[in-house]
């Protein structure tokens, strides 16, 4: 799912769950030289918030100029990457899910196990907040607005609220498929 035009940056897809690809994930960022351009399209539900952090951290700690698109759902824990992206662009249709972050456990935990992971989780999930609100540019009393009780987001909503810019796809006119530039019909009104 990594393409690679000497004449454009590398395109990464973020498609499904993050945990499911993180090795993948992990390796094309990897891939992409240090304060290199890449493209990251997003269609993900979310997944691991660990896996999220270390994604976006990837992208900052290399610094990554990477242009984010969503062109689904960009939702829970794919939000970080998401917020990390130095461009975010969105359609009018793209979907993003802010909520309070879910945890879980193994089956058999002990009870001081399990308080001393509630104790820990809740505590990244206030710095994770924070920092989301951060990398969006926006105030954390914002940010809480989307996050609790959770609310699903349109891009339209993403962008006029300054986090993205939008990309109207009913005023496309061309595209390029294997090189080769293309008319598409316009999408009616």
């Amino acid at each position: 799912m990594q393409h690679h035009d000497p004449n454009g940056p590398l395109e990464i897809s973020l498609v499904g769950d993050l945990t499911d690809n993180e090795v993948d994930l992990t390796d094309k960022l990897l891939s992409v030289e240090h304060g290199g351009e890449c493209t990251m399209y997003i269609d993900s539900p979310g997944g691991s918030p660990y896996c999220a952090i270390s994604l976006m951290t990837l992208i900052l700690l290399r610094g990554l100029r990477v242009t984010g698109i969503v062109t689904g759902e960009c939702s829970s824990a794919a939000l970080w990457p998401f917020a990390a992206c130095s461009r975010r662009l969105v359609t009018p249709y793209s979907v993003l899910l802010f909520h309070p972050m879910k945890w879980q456990s193994e089956e058999h935990v002990g009870l001081s196990e399990a308080a001393e992971w509630a104790r820990h989780f809740g505590h990244l999930e206030q710095e994770m907040d924070r920092l989301l609100a951060e990398l969006f540019g926006i105030s954390e009393d914002e940010m809480q607005k989307w996050i609790n009780p959770g609310r699903y987001v349109s891009g339209r909503e993403l962008a006029e609220a300054g986090m993205a810019e939008t990309i109207d796809l009913r005023k496309l006119t061309v595209f390029e498929t294997n090189g080769v530039t293309r008319r598409r019909r316009r999408v009616a009104n």
